[in-house]
Order: structure tokens, then C-alpha cells, then sequence
């Protein structure tokens, strides 16, 4: 980010659930953050030119086998460095304390005294405090030049500072919502104690986009892949904005989406906003690659495999091509590439960082450094209509992995009803924009039922809607009896095959939004 406009502070990620939170957190105080893994050089650390550093929590112990660490060139920068949880043990055993594994661990909320705070990231923080805590091993004996800030009924330092220094750490997670004053202490360490400038809008990134795009293309032609999501949507807004029609949007209709979705989705793009489209027919071919296939991962991977196939045929007829342009966002990068730092590989099925073999395609990633709700907010700004920008999750293999079990064009029908009657009731009742995503399953099972005189053998249809801040995690949506009533019904009278209709109540964790 150096040479930009706006300062940035650069989180150190040791792995923490909540690392793209404390990215996020900064953010919408104005202040551009982005995030490293902790194996990053050091050289990697300088190019970015941070003003602060934060060095995230995470699920290890320091005496762990194969532990997380960084360098401890990080902490010779000149810049000033807040350690959360696992960052700030990082932190005290670098500079010569003594981490131990305490007798009493503390997860959840916790009180923490404040004492000795001046000029501190806890100055702004009353004596008394609420807080969140997820940890074992805490700080026996200080390093030296640092002080106590703020301690519990069990952890002596929650909380300490090294004012000339200027290294603060804490035990607790300011970043999360459960911690009463976090909004404060992020506050104080970014503008009391780092001097970070505000800079950082979408207004601003807009104009760096758009410019950058026009920079790279030049005279070029760019095509790019959409879905009729809020992400390829904002993405091809963005590009028809800054080089008109030398951008294609390219929509494969792959058979899988939702009842009209492909009709909508070329009205939108095409109608509404002016982008450059061509629409690739592929339903056969997804279905025949998905014919006897019943594990979903595999699902996922034929789904992949031929949607690449489908769009390579496309885009070698289109010539004057040389860029391809992808709806990748920050959460993407970081979850796709393993080597973003210790945490696990969660998401599979996204192409970040590259291109299909063979492709001739130079990559442009113009999202790549928002999250989600940063693209809704810039999908806005590029007068996108309200029921696109809040348009619920949509899978990329689609309807596929909402049908457990073999995708046929019998079962799609008949969960692209059920699918319908549930949004369109939940639109009509006030709930769709209330909730964060709502789904139809098909489940892989039949039941007896009474239709009239008659015995039935058939279908069942399971309905799920969450409600969620970020999807890390979510709870099920308290829809009223009469709303789940009405739907069942519906589906029940009006889709052919289906005799029972059941709500998912679970929570995430321990399940997921998606049953597959």
C-alpha cells in the first residue's frame, strides 16, 4: 500500500478466528488495514510501510510444537505495536518475560480493573470493564520497561504498555463485540498512540480502482465471469465504469441456479447497468458431469472443473481479450492460499492467486482488498439496485450443493419451487432483508404421507435462515410459526413430489449455513 493517500496498519495474523475482525474493526474508523501472515520477511513487512502493527490472537500455546512465530526484526520497526492475546505473549516472551500456563484458564467475558492506564490504549477505558477473554497461558514476569495496565480476578497482566517503546498488549479481544469499550482502545492505539491519518474510504478506493484499471488495461479488452452475485455484479460495475465496453461479462448459465435467476441476472447486468454481456448455455454439460455423483466435495470439484472448461472455450473466442478479470475478495485470498499463515485451509473452491493452466489471461482482481460488506457498500456507490447489493449468499456450484445426494433436472425442479415459494414469502412478510441467508434443501430421503385418500412416499424439503454479523458464526432466524406455516403449506400444495417441509434450528458452530 505504500504511496498511497492513506495510511495503513498492518495486522500480524498468528492464526485468531478473529484476525479479518481486527481488519475490519480498523477500517471502519477510516484507516486502511491489511493483513499479513506471521511467517511473512520482514521485507515483506517494510514494503507495505505500516504505520502500526497489531499481532492477532491465536488457538496455539508458545510451548507448542511448531508454535507460530515471527520475526523479531517486527519489533525493531519504530513503529508502534499492539500484541492481542497470543501476539501480546509473542511479544513479552521476545522481549525477555516469562509466559506460563496459568492454573485457572479464562474464555468469555471477564472483568478487568484498569489501573495505571495514562496515556495507554485502556486511558479512555473506565476503572472497571467487561471484556473477552480465550486463553491458558498468561504473563508470569514482565519484560522489561512495561508496566501493568489492567489485570483480572486471575490473569495479574490483562493488559500491559511500554510507553517509550510504544508497545501496548492485551489478553482480551478488543476487536469482538463482547468487549464493552473495544471500539475505544482500538481508537486510542490508532489515533492517540500510532497517529494514523483517516483516509481510508470507498469513495477513495473507487477512484484508486478505477484508476488503476485504466493504468494496467490501457487500450486492452478485459472479460470476467459473473453470477448474478454481489460480488461479480460489483465487479463488473466497477470495470463497465472505468473502460466501458472493452469489458465482456461473461455468464454461464450453468442449470443450477434459482427459479429466474438466469433471466434476472442478464436484465440486471445487461438492462439495468450496461455492461457488456454474452450468456454461455451449459446445462447439459453441468448435469452430465454431475450425473451418479453424490459426494459433495466431488460436486464441487466437477463443477469447477467444467465451469473453467466452459469459460477457456469462451474466452479463446474472444480475441482481443488479454485480461480476465475475477470478483475475488480479501476473505477469498486470505482463507484460499494456505501459506497466508497458520490457520487451516478453509475454502476450496474459489481460483484465487492464478489462473487455469494454459490460459494466456493476465489476472485482474479489482475487490481483492475489500470484504464483503465493503463490496455492498461500493456496489452503492455504483448505483447498483438495492435487491442486488442485499441479494442473500448464493453457493458458486449453486443449487448442486443444496441437493444432498444426485443432481438430476427432476430434483432441481422440484428444490427450485420449494426454493422460490420460501423467498418470495419471506420478501412478502418483511423477513428477507431481516435475515442474513435463507435456503431450501432437497434431503436425500422420502416419507409416508396422507394426500387426500391416498398414502404417499415422497420428498423431503428442509428450510434454513441465519442470522449473522460475519458467518463466522450464526444462530437460526425466529421466523414466526405463522411464516414457516404458510411456507409449508405451499410447498406442500404446490410442489410435486414433496409431502414434508422441517425448519433447521442449529446453530453455527457446530453445523454450517450450507448442509453440504
Amino acid at each position: 500500500m505504500a504511496g498511497r493517500d492513506f495510511d495503513t496498519v498492518l495486522v500480524i495474523d498468528f492464526g485468531s478466528q478473529y484476525t479479518q475482525l481486527i481488519a475490519r474493526r480498523i477500517r471502519e474508523r477510516g484507516v486502511y488495514a491489511e493483513i499479513l501472515p506471521c511467517t511473512a520477511s520482514i521485507d515483506d513487512v517494510r514494503a507495505v510501510e505500516p504505520v502500526a502493527l497489531i499481532l492477532s490472537g491465536g488457538p496455539a500455546s508458545l510451548y507448542d510444537d511448531g508454535a507460530p512465530d515471527a520475526s523479531p526484526e517486527l519489533l525493531a520497526l519504530d513503529v508502534p505495536v499492539l500484541g492481542i492475546c497470543y501476539g501480546m505473549q509473542w511479544i513479552a516472551r521476545e522481549l525477555g518475560g516469562d509466559v506460563r500456563s496459568a492454573e485457572f484458564a479464562e474464555y468469555g467475558r471477564r472483568e478487568v480493573e484498569v489501573g495505571d492506564a495514562a496515556g495507554s490504549v485502556l486511558a479512555n477505558v473506565p476503572a472497571r470493564t467487561i471484556t473477552w477473554m480465550s486463553h491458558r497461558d498468561q504473563i508470569a514476569h514482565l519484560p522489561g520497561g512495561f508496566r501493568v495496565i489492567g489485570r483480572s480476578e486471575t490473569c495479574p497482566v490483562a493488559a500491559l504498555a511500554d510507553d517509550t517503546r510504544r508497545f501496548h498488549g492485551l489478553q482480551f479481544h478488543p476487536e469482538v463485540r463482547h468487549t464493552e469499550h473495544g471500539a475505544e482502545i482500538i481508537d486510542s492505539f490508532l489515533f492517540e498512540i500510532a497517529r494514523a491519518r483517516r483516509g481510508w474510504s470507498m469513495e477513495a478506493f473507487e477512484h484508486e480502482q478505477i484508476r488503476r484499471i485504466r493504468e494496467r488495461v490501457g487500450d486492452g479488452h478485459v472479460i470476467g465471469g459473473v453470477s448474478g452475485g454481489v460480488d461479480s455484479t460489483v465487479m463488473s460495475a466497477l470495470l463497465n465504469r472505468a473502460i466501458g465496453d472493452r469489458f465482456l461479462a461473461v455468464f454461464v448459465d450453468n442449470g443450477l441456479l434459482r427459479k429466474g435467476e438466469a433471466t434476472q441476472v442478464r436484465n440486471t447486468l445487461h438492462g439495468e447497468l450496461g455492461v457488456n454481456l454474452v450468456t454461455v448455455d451449459a446445462g447439459d454439460r453441468f448435469l452430465a458431469a454431475l450425473a451418479g455423483v453424490t459426494d459433495p466435495e466431488d460436486k464441487r470439484r466437477r463443477i469447477g472443473h467444467t465451469f473453467i472448461e466452459v469459460f477457456d472455450e469462451e474466452a479463446v473466442r474472444q480475441r482481443e481479450a488479454r485480461f480476465l478479470a475475477q470478483g475475488t475478495l480479501y476473505p477469498d485470498v486470505i482463507e484460499s492460499i494456505s501459506h497466508r499463515g497458520p490457520s487451516a485451509t478453509i475454502k476450496t473452491h474459489h481460483n484465487v492467486g492464478g489462473l487455469p493452466d494454459g490460459m494466456r489471461l493476465e489476472l485482474i482482481e479489482p475487490l481483492r482488498e475489500l470484504f464483503k460488506d465493503e463490496v455492498r457498500e461500493l456496489g452503492r456507490r455504483l448505483a447498483l439496485p438495492e435487491r442486488v447489493v442485499n441479494r442473500h449468499p448464493f453457493p458458486g456450484p449453486g443449487l448442486a450443493v443444496r441437493i444432498l445426494g444426485e443432481v438430476t433436472r427432476e430434483r432441481l425442479a422440484v428444490l427450485r419451487e420449494a426454493d422460490a415459494i420460501f423467498i418470495e414469502e419471506l420478501r412478502a412478510a418483511g423477513w428477507y432483508e431481516n435475515t442474513s441467508q435463507a435456503l431450501a434443501v432437497l434431503l436425500p430421503v422420502k416419507t409416508v404421507g396422507v394426500m387426500g385418500d391416498a398414502r404417499t412416499y415422497a420428498d423431503v424439503i428442509a428450510l434454513r435462515s441465519v442470522d449473522t454479523w460475519d458467518f463466522m458464526t450464526a444462530d437460526f432466524s425466529p421466523l414466526p410459526h405463522d411464516l414457516l406455516g404458510r411456507v409449508a403449506t405451499r410447498i406442500i400444495n404446490q410442489v410435486r413430489g414433496v409431502n414434508r417441509v422441517v425448519y433447521d434450528v442449529s446453530s453455527k458452530p457446530p453445523a454450517t449455513v450450507e448442509w453440504e
